[in-house]
């Protein structure tokens, strides 16, 4: 089940309304009961769409959560050496788990190209949001390691902040010392509901007003291959997927953290505005902000962080960046990807930066900005040589500089890319320095309805509705 679904929309968020409003706020007013009802309805949102890896799902809840109770206890009886034996157990577990899902089979075939040996890869499913799930859980076996927060006695709270809905699936990446207090001492108000259901209205527009669209448009480019591929037409191709990845999965973070604010949970932003950034450094402060804080929480700053030396400093970078790359997937084009972003900001903070802050503000965004969109071209790639193929054709080596096709999709599609241009840049702050910000809330407020009457038309009416985030 996705957000964007007539199911979610009609069925499953209404009902959970229902009876998270009258059962558990109106009647009990128990926060054990409201968390009791929220897990129920996660757990139906999850078995959805994974029947079978839902009992994975629970067999880390629950190991993580009597493993915590352990530590923390150990920790009480003075036994540090228990403690650390039951940590260093929980991340065995937990890293086992994810990779022997996620990259099992990348090990098993790269192992048999090297060898020669006939290894059959697992071809196992990969479970629905288990990078997300799995980091949250380590989040909180961290912390209490480091005795930063207190063990969960409420299993059913540590099952909901596994499980919430809202961002299960593919983020925002909560921290347990961030929501710990909401799980057990929340209070919903109408401000709060309203402005969660403004948010999700947003990040439904943004899915399936601009994501989708802008998606099928590089869909086809993609479909066509790179042998006649004008240059014009790669250029065209991955401005949509820039804009389709940026709308797709910050538009999923706005309907999580708006669907939280409806239930009385604030969620951590995810995106601000990262395609106006003037450096990548900056783009990297902006984009998926979850992710990048916990690989600086729990592996960047215990490898030391920038309080080594310099090859000590690089060497962390390096680290980190090649794990956000294989935390995306198991191919050697996210390999890839990750340690280009690493090499460019180690380039930046050692080299560059004293340059680029020289040049005009248009120039080193225009930079920036190339930079993120040959990322994005081995982010999408099917491969790493399909990716090194469609850069060539970006920079000279296509068929043609402009042709028809290129041209065609260009001007068919030129008021969807300026809108997209438009909508990626923080025009509600512009406006609201022009004009009243009350009479501008009022006018976004009257528009709710009208973006919900146009979601739930393209809803029926398109076919095109992956979220590209779910597969990692």
């Amino acid at each position: 089940m996705v957000f964007s679904s007539a199911t979610f929309i009609i069925v499953f968020l209404p009902v959970t309304m229902i009876l998270y409003y009258l059962l558990g706020v109106t009647i009990t007013r128990s926060v054990t009961v409201k968390n009791i009802i929220l897990l129920i309805a996660s757990l139906v949102f999850y078995a959805w769409g994974e029947p079978v890896y839902i009992i994975l799902m629970l067999l880390s809840i629950c190991f993580n959560f009597f493993i915590g109770r352990d530590m923390e206890q150990a920790r009480r009886y003075r036994n540090p050496g228990k403690v650390k034996a039951l940590f260093i157990t929980s991340v065995i577990f937990n890293i086992g788990v994810l990779g022997f899902f996620k990259y099992a089979n990348f090990f098993l075939t790269n192992i048999a190209v090297l060898t020669g040996l006939p290894i059959k890869p697992l071809n196992l499913p990969l479970p629905v949001g288990i990078s997300f799930y799995t980091f949250q859980i380590m989040s909180y076996i961290i912390d209490l390691y480091n005795d930063k927060i207190k063990a969960q006695r409420s299993l059913a709270a540590f099952a909901l902040y596994v499980s919430l809905f809202p961002q299960l699936i593919a983020g925002p990446i909560v921290k347990y010392k961030d929501i710990c207090d909401q799980l057990m001492f929340r209070k919903e108000s109408w401000v709060m509901y309203s402005k969660g259901f403004n948010r999700f209205i947003i990040g439904l527009s943004k899915k399936l007003l601009l994501a989708n669209t802008l998606g099928s448009i590089y869909a086809s480019v993609q479909a066509a291959g790179t042998a006649e591929m004008s240059m014009l037409t790669a250029w065209v191709g991955i401005i949509c997927y820039t804009m389709q990845i940026y709308f797709d999965f910050s538009g999923y973070s706005d309907m999580a953290i708006g669907l939280g604010g409806m239930f009385g949970f604030e969620f951590c932003e995810n995106f601000n505005y990262p395609y106006i950034a003037l450096s990548v450094t900056d783009f990297w402060r902006r984009w998926h902000m979850s992710l990048s804080s916990w690989f600086r929480d729990y592996v960047y700053i215990p490898l030391g962080g920038n309080r080594c030396k310099v090859p000590r400093v690089i060497f962390n970078l390096m680290v980190v960046w090649l794990l956000t790359g294989f935390w995306h997937g198991a191919a050697w084009n996210f390999v890839f990807w990750g340690i280009y972003y690493g090499v460019i900001l180690i380039l930046e903070k050692y080299l560059l930066s004293p340059l680029l802050d020289k040049l005009p503000k248009i120039v080193r965004w225009l930079l920036t900005i190339v930079v993120v969109m040959v990322g994005w071209v081995f982010f999408s790639a099917p491969s790493l040589g399909e990716a090194f193929s469609y850069i060539g054709a970006m920079f000279g080596y296509a068929v043609s500089v402009v042709d028809s096709n290129g041209l065609f999709i260009l001007f068919s599609n030129f008021g969807l890319i300026v809108i997209g241009a438009i909508c990626s840049t923080p025009v509600y702050m512009l406006l609201s320095g022009i004009f009243n910000e009350k009479r501008l809330s009022k006018v976004i407020l009257a528009a709710t309805p009208v973006l919900l009457i146009l979601c739930i038309i393209f809803m029926v009416s398109e076919t095109y509705n992956p979220f590209l985030y779910f597969r990692f």
